[in-house]
């Protein structure tokens, strides 16, 4: 060895996190010789020869062979040198083992986790398009801002990725684009594929987008206006992305909608900040673990670090609690909520009851109102398979409407399989938990409509109650009259964070039901359509993707923690009624529901005040989380090494976040939050606070005044319980002032076991 490899390895700790794929831990333990794919997080020394390093793949290359001579080369998958520094590769718990006894090596964990997909009308929706729109009135639309796109690739030769009338990407633009020059151009700027994690052998695979969930992300970010479109014989007029002059670079990590890989996922990460993106979106999804062990909210952290905004999906494992993915406070946590659109498919009963439900197939109305079909539910004879229209005999459904439970098989499938059968047409019951949520879906092989559970209990209730129930569907086309809309979604993942309860998540709801976006192209009869309606918090992540884009076009010096202030602070929480938001059920939702609330671009422009944290903030937060050095130097490795002995470690709910909670369970709390005055040179704000009975709040001071552009103001709130039942409960904190509402959302958690 010579003396220059040794010095290096003398002055060298690594930091190991291991993420295991696919396998339990059991498996795990019983095949001590089975491959997997490890991440090697590698800190050098500061006296190293930079020269050593120059070459970050073959420096990686001979750290592994120090330790496993003859085989390193075909175990490497990736080398990392932007948002973090290491590699990834492909190793046996033996040899793990064995890692372990070099003096460099301080730790290892071994973790199992595999994301997944968390899966037009919305600029009209949120206010963007129009005579009064965001985008008019400030000529902003994202120009020269550059979203990266992580998730299952793109259909590049589609007309919202056309580069007619785009400039070119900005000189800081270093990334390049895997596609034949017809299909790379000044809207798709780059497009690149990592899916080595997952594969036995390392071949390239371009970065088509083999289902459509990347494309339909891609474009409600970004997409350029396409005029005259059309959805299964729907017309809906010009669609765009929220940002359609900003410029797309996709990352393709997911081979399907189930496999996306911990180490292709961090390697997008790292592609993306080194080539210069303004903005990330990540509409993925897997199961919380600590901010040390995940590779998003690590490559996150150098990410804003970088002042690049990363935007993130919730995740769509709700209504139950504490289901969020991605909650690391430096990330944007998107929740999903309705918009006013409907596809309205109406259930006509015998005895005159009509139930509005939804279906994008719209038939001939002609044919259908006036005729009434038997109605027929085998699920109250047989058992639920048939409920569910798995199995359906001809006999039975022939000439019939047929009502289908969710459950057991896709949706679309039940259609066939009663349009199979003979069946005239079909009414698809949504699950309990959706509540009176509905799905707009292409039933192009019969007429058919979903309805809530709630409407679904009133129509079996009517077959119950007769000997020859009979049924017709009326078909409205698309109606813009859902007054509740912005509903949040029951699917949407719900707060509190499993990995820090006293920081509020989600942190904002964005539109992510029935989102109409591009998709390669599907064909229906003789005709092929170019876009299609998708749900899921995957949808709604783009969209405040698109939404940032625009704030960092206008504002280039403000921080990402300064611009999620800002979308957080100036959301909106009252329908379109102009009542409190609901959820899937109708009940009221609340901050661990939607975080913030919903999304209000325009506002989100100018808040008045912000939230500001610095990077280095969130060592002492971290340290507060009781994480050991060296797995806080995992998430912040380019800031110098972490002490906690020699930081002031602050409680999680004392991070300067615009949303605040209070553990109350002790009686009595004092929160701390500095704003940051962004708006005008000289302004007063007063503040307005709101809690339930029995807590009582006093701010201090209550009036903020400012008198210059980036001063920053110091604030306290005293919290005290004063009597009455210990339950968890919401309230606000607005600063007011002559053009400016700052709210910041207020979980008070009294209840502190329900909560732990």
């Amino acid at each position: 060895m010579d003396s220059k490899r040794a010095s290096l390895l003398q002055h060298l700790y690594i930091l190991i996190l291991i993420y295991s794929f696919g396998f339990s831990a059991v498996a795990a333990n019983d095949d001590h010789n089975k491959l997997q794919n490890y991440i090697v997080f590698v800190r050098p020394a500061t006296d190293i020869n930079t020269s050593v390093l120059e070459n970050t793949e073959k420096w990686h290359n001979s750290l592994l062979s120090t330790v496993f001579k003859n085989s390193s080369a075909s175990r490497l998958i990736y080398s990392y040198n932007t948002v973090v520094n290491g590699f990834a590769a492909r190793l046996t718990e033996e040899e793990v083992q064995e890692l372990l006894k070099h003096s460099w090596c301080v730790r290892a964990i071994l973790a199992n986790n595999r994301y997944k997909l968390t899966t037009t009308q919305t600029p009209k929706f949120l206010k963007l398009r129009g005579r009064g729109g965001l985008w008019r009135r400030t000529k902003n639309m994202g120009d020269g801002m550059i979203i990266g796109v992580i998730d299952s690739g793109i259909w590049p030769d589609h007309p919202s990725f056309s580069g007619r009338g785009m400039p070119n990407p900005p000189a800081k633009w270093k990334g390049h684009c895997d596609f034949k020059s017809k299909f790379c151009n000044n809207k798709l700027i780059g497009a690149k594929s990592f899916l080595r994690a997952g594969a036995e052998e390392q071949k390239h695979i371009p970065p088509f987008d083999t289902g459509s969930h990347g494309t339909h992300t891609a474009s409600t970010a970004a997409g350029a206006f396409v005029k005259n479109i059309s959805v299964f014989g729907n017309a809906m007029g010009l669609a765009s992305g929220m940002a359609p002059r900003a410029h797309i670079a996709v990352y393709r990590v997911c081979k399907d909608e189930e496999s996306c890989e911990e180490p292709d996922i961090l390697r997008a990460i790292d592609e993306a900040v080194k080539d210069g993106c303004d903005v990330i979106s990540i509409s993925l999804g897997g199961e919380s673990k600590p901010f040390y062990d995940d590779p998003i909210s690590i490559g996150g952290f150098t990410a804003s670090l970088k002042g690049v905004f990363v935007s993130t999906a919730a995740g769509n494992e709700g209504p139950l609690p504490f289901t969020l993915s991605n909650d690391a406070p430096w990330l944007l946590t998107v929740a999903a909520s309705t918009i006013s659109k409907r596809f309205v498919s109406t259930v006509k009963l015998g005895n005159g009851l009509q139930l509005d439900g939804e279906s994008v197939y719209q038939p001939n109305i002609n044919i259908w109102m006036p005729k009434m079909f038997p109605l027929v539910y085998l699920g109250k004879v047989r058992d639920i398979k048939s409920g569910q229209c798995l199995k359906l005999d001809r006999k039975q459904v022939s000439g019939k409407i047929v009502i289908c439970d969710r459950g057991g098989s896709d949706r679309i499938q039940k259609g066939l399989e009663v349009s199979n059968a003979g069946g005239v047409g079909m009414i698809l019951v949504n699950y309990k938990e959706d509540g009176y949520d509905t799905i707009q879906d292409k039933y192009e092989v019969l007429p058919a409509s979903n309805i809530n559970y709630f409407d679904g209990e009133k129509l079996k209730k009517y077959i119950r109650s007769t000997k020859d129930p009979v049924a017709t569907l009326v078909f409205k086309g698309v109606v813009m009259d859902n007054i509740r809309s912005p509903s949040i979604a029951n699917f949407s993942s719900r707060g509190p964070s499993k990995q820090n309860s006293f920081i509020l998540k989600p942190d904002i709801t964005g539109p992510g039901v029935n989102i109409l976006a591009a998709v390669p192209p599907v064909k229906a009869g003789k005709k092929i359509y170019y876009f299609d309606l998708m749900s899921g918090t995957s949808m709604a992540c783009p969209h405040l993707s698109g939404i940032a884009a625009l704030i960092k076009k206008a504002h280039p010096t403000w921080s990402p923690a300064a611009i999620k202030s800002a979308i957080m602070t100036t959301a909106y929480w009252q329908s379109l009624d102009r009542k409190p938001m609901t959820n899937g059920n109708h009940l009221r939702a609340n901050a661990y529901d939607m975080g913030a609330g919903h999304v209000d671009p325009s506002k989100a422009l100018n808040p008045g005040l912000v939230y500001d944290i610095h990077i280095k903030e969130y060592v002492p937060y971290l340290c507060g989380l009781g994480y050991s050095d060296d797995k806080i130097e995992v998430i912040t490795h380019p800031l110098p090494p972490v002490k906690c002995a020699k930081t002031k470690a602050i409680p999680q709910e004392q991070l300067n976040y615009p949303s605040i909670v209070v553990p109350l369970s002790t009686g009595n709390a004092v929160i701390y939050r500095t704003v940051t005055n962004v708006g005008d040179e000289k302004d007063s704000y007063k503040a307005k606070i709101k809690v339930p009975r029995g807590v009582s709040a006093t701010v201090i001071p209550d009036t903020l005044n400012f008198t210059r552009v980036y001063e920053k103001k110091t604030f306290k709130i005293v919290f005290k319980w004063v009597g009455g039942n210990k339950v968890n409960s919401f309230g606000d904190l607005t600063w007011i002032s002559k053009r400016h509402v700052v709210r910041s959302p207020i979980a008070l958690q009294l209840a502190a076991e329900t909560l732990a």
